[in-house]
């Protein structure tokens, strides 16, 4: 059972109240993560708006992503 009267860390916070225009869900994420990584990796300039706020905002896209960074890096 969770206490209802915890309160919110400051990073839970900042996290719920981010910004996520321009909006991507995660089936979306999903879709494209792979290309996403493979040009990040290609070109660490790489800019994509919409994932890195999405990846920025969602726990377990961004915990994918790292995870796929670090095989394709490896």
């Amino acid at each position: 059972m969770t206490d209802r009267n915890r309160p919110l860390s400051a990073a839970a916070l900042d996290g719920l109240l981010l910004d996520t225009d321009p909006y991507l869900s995660c089936d979306d994420c999903f879709d494209q993560i792979d290309t996403y990584v493979e040009q990040v990796l290609a070109n660490p300039a790489h800019v994509d708006v919409p994932m890195q706020v999405h990846l920025k905002a969602c726990g377990a896209c961004a915990e994918e992503a790292e995870a796929l960074m670090d095989l394709l890096s490896s």
